[in-house]
């Protein structure tokens, strides 16, 4: 009797199933953030209480956010993920708040009627970007912070222009404090403090990874960096008024609270909560915020320098 023949779609299911049986097995296990000091490592959208070291759900987040005055939500600036993080926070405490502020990082403080003029409804995107010359100055892509602002002007929300004018963080890491002229000195705080060992050691640790050609001064350097947050601390003290403001900063500026949060409140006396939004495949510690939000490693595909349609100068 003749040897009895496989039939061809016998073995093409064969080698299929080989083929699905292989590839899952070697799947890729997904990203997660790992905690110094935590063996668990936490998946996208954990959200940790550093207090406890037990996590808690978004509905859990926003009703300890609303007994705080101020509260801090870091950013790494072109991550996605994270602006909408922020507009979630907002929204949801917009709720329990009506009069709510909202402080940012990206603008600096002689802007501030181009954005009463912004959310009072006065101005369109384009007349907007041109006034604020946000290409000239923040110059990240304007979609990463469209879907907030626009929020803002929605509800008429005012948003605060925390920054000093760009120029002047430069100046002092050049040639320190005492070399600013009169126009730019004026937008100093009354005080700034520099004091913070622990804040001095972190800033140093950065200073040395980076060559920083003509600015090889690292008391400049610091100075700079203190004037930075103390300008911007001082301005959520202007605005806090009798309401509550969430401010939007880079993680620097928020990171274990010595930049902005522990200035603002020497100055406010208002609790406030620190958020720091930390993207899977990082590693974070707990004494960097109040809550670390795990977040998708989502950064921006591409970065333009300037609006759509602008013509680069020959």
């Amino acid at each position: 009797m003749p040897e009895k023949t496989t039939p061809l779609r016998h073995v093409v299911l064969f080698v299929a199933a080989l083929a699905a049986l292989f590839i899952g097995g070697c799947a890729v296990a997904p990203k997660t953030l790992t905690i110094k000091g935590n063996p668990t490592p936490m998946m996208e959208n954990a959200i940790l209480k550093t207090a406890t070291g037990a996590t808690i759900s978004r509905r859990q987040l926003i009703d300890e956010l609303a007994g705080f005055r101020v509260v801090y939500v870091g950013e790494s600036h072109t991550n996605v993920s994270h602006h909408t993080i922020q507009l979630e926070v907002i929204r949801e405490l917009r709720k329990k708040t009506p009069d709510l502020s909202i402080g940012m990082e990206m603008f600096d403080t002689t802007y501030q009627p181009v954005l009463d003029r912004w959310t009072a409804g006065e101005l369109d995107e384009d007349e907007f970007l041109r006034q604020t010359h946000w290409y000239a100055n923040w110059r990240f892509p304007f979609d990463l912070y469209r879907d907030i602002l626009q929020y803002a002007k929605e509800n008429q929300i005012r948003v605060i222009a925390l920054n000093l004018p760009f120029h002047i963080p430069a100046k002092i890491r050049v040639g320190g404090i005492a070399s600013l002229g009169e126009q730019d000195a004026k937008y100093l705080p009354a005080s700034i403090d520099t004091t913070n060992t622990e804040h001095r050691t972190y800033l140093e640790k950065i200073y040395k990874l980076h060559a920083f050609r003509g600015r090889d001064n690292f008391e400049f350097f610091y100075e700079a960096q203190c004037a930075w947050e103390d300008a911007m601390a001082a301005k959520v003290d202007e605005y806090l008024g009798a309401g509550k403001i969430v401010v939007l900063a880079g993680n620097g500026h928020i990171i274990r609270k010595f930049g902005i949060p522990d200035r603002a409140f020497a100055r406010t006396r208002a609790p406030f909560a620190t958020i720091y939004l930390a993207a899977v495949g990082s590693e974070a510690e707990p004494s960097w915020a109040d809550y670390i939000w795990v977040t998708p490693d989502q950064p921006m595909p591409r970065m333009p320098m300037m609006p759509k349609g602008m013509k680069k100068p020959k």
